[in-house]
């Protein structure tokens, strides 16, 4: 009897050691090659360096002595006498089998504690990077899993959360893997599970699975997971609601019928009720699942507005997290972007003039959904372009414009700005008069520009010119404009001075014309109408 019991504490004692070493980085590559031939392992309490058995006194590997609390010589890893709660680190690595084939006969052991250990090792090491994780597979590991799971009813919660939710996060490959193996079917049984942390568990493993693509999303549906999802959105405990609603967000986010399979499980509405929750980060994910579900499509996006999320949403713009800010200005811009009916909706709830503070109340990525969202406003209709520059929108994407550093986010304020302007001369003259327009055309021609915030500033160039008519804005870029840029300047010139004699005056007093002779346009091209135009408004001595 005695060698029995000391066979099951030499097992549990190897589990939890390995597992125990799994939770530190340096670890990790020693343990993928350790093995059961010739392995040693030095052992002590909270170290700040591994450790490396020299004879008969440890060393780090700096070199510097260390005095143990405990030291094991020369022993078998799984022979080792280790307290869990002592620091162990193995030192010498060989052999080519890893400690993988020692952890997964484990799996089937008939201590649960042990099963759960070694699913927690196995977690562990899965984590750490992509190698690992599909080490796990190729050793077929998850079927043992499962099997442990389904078979002998273990609540395994660390399987569900450390092993499922870090293998399945690296690659579509890796989470086929476990869709392949059975595992769906084992999750959402746990999500009908009396403990909150198991449903728990077995909702971060389907978002994991479900995040990566349509298909294995449509697996997690096909599975019966969304209704237990919903249902769990509705527990009292913050952290399920939490993993819940990620859950239901990663599944909507690929297409509108998976959207779609989400809205009909009844989601909308408990995912609505809770935007005003004190907990930011369930809010963070709320507003994601309302944003992924409306971004598909207009009856999507009615569903969203007709849960009576505004003006509710409009106080997510103003919270102290910078993500609940984001997530908000998201959901905003996904629901304004599909028709001008929704975006007046908007617009009468106080929304624009909402996302234009949240915009110069924060930084960097957090902008992003906002200037988009104005955009998308804007481009509907003249009415609501206006909306925006009533707002003092303009100003506020004109400082986005010179403020921020990331190309992206210079790209989406042109955008925006070229969506305002591009409607009438009174919309061109409001984005004009903020002295946007050399802030455009620097950035066009500024080397260093990544080629989409090119092509957006050229855009929004020619979208503001071929509208404008405010001649002080554009005789600036006169001077700096390439050819392609100043054809369209000139042009404008063309259009108001042959009918603007105070403007013609100015032309000359300020030094227009003569920088129009300047200019050397090929003959019969459209420049050189423009240019021509231009001089016979004007006396033949003067434009001598």
């Amino acid at each position: 009897l005695a060698v029995f019991e000391q066979y099951q504490k030499a097992r549990t004692q190897f589990v939890q050691t390995v597992a125990e070493l799994a939770t530190r980085s340096q670890n990790i590559e020693t343990l993928q090659n350790a093995v059961n031939n010739g392995c040693r392992i030095g052992v002590q309490g909270p170290v700040t360096a591994p450790i490396e058995v020299t004879g008969k006194t440890p060393i780090d590997f700096s070199g510097n002595k260390v005095e143990p609390t405990l030291q094991k010589e020369s022993l078998p890893l799984w022979q080792a006498d280790l307290p869990f709660a002592d620091r162990a680190v193995i030192t010498k690595s060989c052999g080519k089998g890893g400690v993988m084939s020692l952890l997964r006969p484990l799996l089937l052991d008939v201590v649960p504690t042990i099963q759960q250990t070694a699913a927690l090792a196995l977690g562990r090491l899965a984590n750490y990077n992509d190698d690992l994780a599909e080490a796990v597979v190729k050793g077929d590991i998850l079927p043992q899993l499962v099997y442990s799971l389904a078979e002998q009813n273990v609540r395994n919660f660390y399987f569900l959360k450390q092993f499922n939710c870090q293998v399945g996060k690296h690659s579509p490959q890796l989470a086929q893997a476990i869709v392949d193996c059975g595992a769906l079917d084992t999750l959402v049984i746990c999500l009908e599970d009396f403990d909150p942390g198991v449903k728990e568990a077995a909702a971060w493993a389907l978002g994991y699975i479900a995040r990566h693509n349509a298909e294995l999303s449509q697996a997690v549906v096909d599975a019966g997971a969304v209704p237990l999802l919903v249902l769990c959105i509705q527990e009292p405990e913050i952290a399920l609601k939490r993993i819940a609603a990620s859950a239901l967000s990663d599944i909507s986010k690929h297409s509108p019928e998976l959207a779609q399979t989400v809205v009909d499980a009844g989601a909308i509405a408990h995912l609505a009720q809770m935007i005003l929750n004190p907990d930011a980060k369930l809010k963070r994910q709320v507003l994601s699942a309302l944003s992924q579900i409306a971004k598909h499509s207009v009856d999507l996006a009615e569903m969203a507005v007709e849960a009576e999320i505004f003006p509710v949403v409009l106080t997510c713009l103003k919270d102290s997290d910078e993500y609940v800010k984001k997530n908000a200005a998201t959901l905003i811009r996904e629901i304004a972007k599909h028709t001008p009916e929704l975006s007046q909706l908007i617009v009468n709830a106080g929304g624009v003039a909402a996302v234009i503070d949240c915009i110069g109340n924060c930084k960097g990525n957090v902008r992003l959904p906002g200037i988009m969202m104005l955009g998308y406003v804007a481009a509907h209709s003249e009415n609501l372009a206006m909306a925006v520059i009533i707002s003092k929108g303009v100003p506020q994407l004109s400082i986005c414009l010179s403020e921020e550093r990331e190309d992206h986010i210079k790209a989406a304020a042109a955008w925006a700005l070229g969506q305002i302007g591009r409607h009438t001369p009174e919309h061109a003259r409001a984005v004009a008069v903020t002295n946007v327009l050399p802030v455009l055309l620097s950035l066009y021609m500024e080397t260093e520009s990544s080629e989409d915030l090119q092509v957006k500033t050229k855009k929004a160039l020619k979208n503001i010119l071929q509208k404008c008519t405010y001649l002080p804005a554009l005789e600036p870029l006169l001077h700096d404009a390439p050819p392609n840029i100043l054809k369209h300047v000139v042009g404008q010139f063309s259009k108001v001075l042959p009918h603007d004699s105070k403007a013609r005056r100015l032309f000359v007093t300020s030094g227009g014309l003569k920088k129009v002779q300047e200019i050397k346009a090929e003959p019969g091209s459209l420049l050189q109408e423009y240019i021509n135009t231009i001089n016979n408004c004007y006396p033949e001595e003067i434009v001598r």
